[in-house]
């Protein structure tokens, strides 16, 4: 069963989440360190690959205004470089506008300390980008 894969992307780690096999359920999956470009790609080529992944939702920072701007481009640029690295997985960049700041509530309302919450934050986004995504599909369908 296909599955749909969902990543936070920042300048230090990958936040990365997986759907159920129903497509319905966002789960976080892990944070990846980034060291190089190189070493990305042979990660999220393992996490596809044992993950029977399909497609690949990128979160993309608008701006309030909806303009893209520094962070917006690195996740247009690092699409690219998925698509042209993945080609059996269909990429899709997905508005994530305060996702982060959703996630770092979650965590202060789940009464997680400073120094755990920055080693999972990511992830956490990667999930709400991701099961944003699913819940739009399911609207879709309904």
């Amino acid at each position: 069963m296909l599955r749909i894969m969902g990543l936070d992307l920042g300048d230090k780690t990958i936040g990365v989440s997986i759907s159920d096999e129903t497509k319905l359920i966002a789960q976080g999956l892990c944070t990846i360190k980034r060291k190089s470009l190189e070493e990305d790609l042979t990660s999220l080529r393992k996490i596809i690959e044992d993950n029977n992944i399909s497609e690949v939702v990128i979160g993309l920072p608008k701006n309030m205004d909806n303009t893209i701007g520094i962070r917006g481009n690195k996740s247009i640029e690092f699409a690219e470089i998925i698509r042209e690295n993945f080609k059996a997985a269909e990429v899709i960049l997905w508005d994530e506008r305060l996702t982060t700041v959703f996630a770092e509530r979650t965590l202060l309302e789940a009464n997680v300390k400073r120094k755990n919450r920055k080693k999972v934050i990511d992830k956490i986004a990667a999930v709400l980008i991701l099961q944003n995504y699913l819940d739009s599909l399911f609207n879709l369908k309904s």
